[in-house]
Formats: C-alpha cells, sequence, structure tokens
C-alpha cells in the first residue's frame, strides 16, 4: 500500500466550539477561513505549522486527519490490507472520507480535498512555542507501528529509554506512538522558549497550567476547554531539532 497524502489538520470534538475558539485565540493561534463543507459548525486555528479542526459534532478526538489524493482507490488498498473502517463514504454526491482506530483507540481520518483555506506564510508560533510532534499513547509501541507504518512509512526516529517512542512523518508531520503513562490521549507537543510571554497570556485569561506534568520532561501541561492536552518543553525530548522529510526508510508493516 503506498503512503497517504497530506497532513489536513488535528481534528477536535468542542462541545463548546466558541470557549475553544477563544481559547487557543488567546493562546496567539489565528483562525482560517473554512469551507462550506459540513452541516456542522466548524472553525479552524493554526500557528502556521499546526492546524486545529475545531468540530461542534461527536466524534472521536483529538484525530489525525490527512488529505489523500483518489480516496476510493486508497481506501480500497488499505481493506485489502486489513484495515477496518469505523467510518466510510465514497459517493459521487458527498464529500468523501473515511475513519478508523488504530489497535489503541487514536483515530484517524482522510478526506478527499481540504475544508479550509491555507494559512498565509507569514503566520508566527503561537505563546506555546514551536510544535513538533503529535504524540499518541500506546500499549505497546511496535504492535501500534503496524498500524501507523502502513499510514505513515518513513521512520524519524526510535527511542528505548525512559520509555519507549517511536516517530514517523504522517504526511509531512511529526507522529510519535509513546508507551508513557502520563498520557491520557493523543496530545501536542511543542518546544517552548518564552515562558514569560505564555505565562502573561494563560495568566491574563486565567486558564490554568500545571507544572512538570511527568510527561516525557514537559514544564508544563494545559488543557484546552474541550480537553486536549498541550504539552511544553524546553527541547525535543527525541534530541536536536529536526525537519520532517521523506529520507525515513518504508517500514514493510501490515495493516490491523
Amino acid at each position: 500500500m503506498s503512503g497517504t497524502g497530506g497532513f489536513l489538520e488535528v481534528g477536535l470534538h468542542t462541545p463548546d466550539i466558541l470557549e475553544s475558539l477563544g481559547f487557543y485565540k488567546t493562546l496567539g493561534f489565528t483562525e482560517l477561513d473554512t469551507a462550506d463543507i459540513y452541516d456542522h459548525r466548524y472553525a479552524v486555528v493554526s500557528d502556521g505549522d499546526l492546524n486545529l479542526g475545531l468540530h461542534d459534532r461527536e466524534m472521536s478526538s483529538p484525530r489525525l486527519t490527512l488529505v489523500q489524493p483518489d480516496l476510493a482507490k486508497h481506501a480500497r488498498s488499505m481493506a485489502d490490507h486489513g484495515f477496518d473502517f469505523r467510518h466510510l463514504v465514497l459517493e459521487e454526491d458527498r464529500f468523501n472520507e473515511l475513519e478508523l482506530d488504530d489497535r489503541d483507540g487514536n483515530p484517524l481520518a482522510m478526506l478527499e480535498a481540504r475544508t479550509f483555506y491555507a494559512a498565509r506564510e507569514d503566520e508566527q508560533n503561537s505563546v506555546c512555542g514551536s510544535w513538533f510532534e503529535l504524540t499518541m499513547p500506546v500499549r505497546d509501541t511496535v504492535q501500534a507501528a503496524r498500524f501507523w507504518a502502513a499510514v505513515a512509512p518513513a521512520v524519524l526516529d526510535v527511542r528505548e529509554e525512559p520509555t519507549t517512542h517511536m516517530r514517523f512523518d504522517a504526511g509531512g508531520i511529526a507522529l510519535g506512538l509513546s508507551e508513557s503513562i502520563a498520557l491520557d490521549g493523543p496530545s501536542l507537543c511543542f518546544k517552548g522558549t518564552d515562558r514569560e510571554a505564555l505565562n502573561a497570556a494563560v495568566g491574563a485569561a486565567g486558564i490554568p497550567v500545571e507544572d512538570y506534568p511527568g510527561f516525557e520532561g514537559a514544564f508544563a501541561r494545559i488543557t484546552a476547554p474541550e480537553g486536549t492536552a498541550l504539552y511544553l518543553f524546553d527541547e525535543d525530548f527525541l534530541g536536536e531539532a529536526y525537519e520532517v522529510d521523506e529520507s525515513g526508510d518504508p517500514a514493510d508493516f501490515p495493516g490491523q
């Protein structure tokens, strides 16, 4: 099975979309223009690299969402490789999409086209700093990799201590699989260098911050109104800064 298309967003179920929108804008995210695709209320915020889709509907969340050209053909290939879909729409007169979960219940969606307009090139980081990974909690990293390597075939990095962690290129963004017991769901990881600006922003808005939450040396965790965890670090916990590219060797993992 060939690799997937590009990263679109991390989709979030937001019961109060205005509250979540205000939260992310307080942190310095910019609201983007959306296309008229969904029947439910939908908004997107971005820091120039990380796009967060705020969905006013029931859905598994946070959800990695990719744009996949020729989705019908790709879905057939995935089914042939043993993937089971939780939701599948492949019709000429509807917006085509599919959803499935990995072995640990972490959600993935693929869409036939973009649902919002891209951020301007001059968009800046939020006060959280530079986003470097979407981290998925897994029970067994090697077993989880059998699912994700078929979707994101380029392996970027592997670490065995203090907890096993693997990083993949998922459509142009870094996807991490972690056995850390500190994680209670897919989480956003940032390299935050300006703590003064962060403290000023969250303090003025009354946003609570958990200091040293126990995940990989993070110095803070901020929890969004809809429950999304944002972890802040002094440095990328897998080492020096990197750029996601296609240099990783494809991993020959089967589907589910």
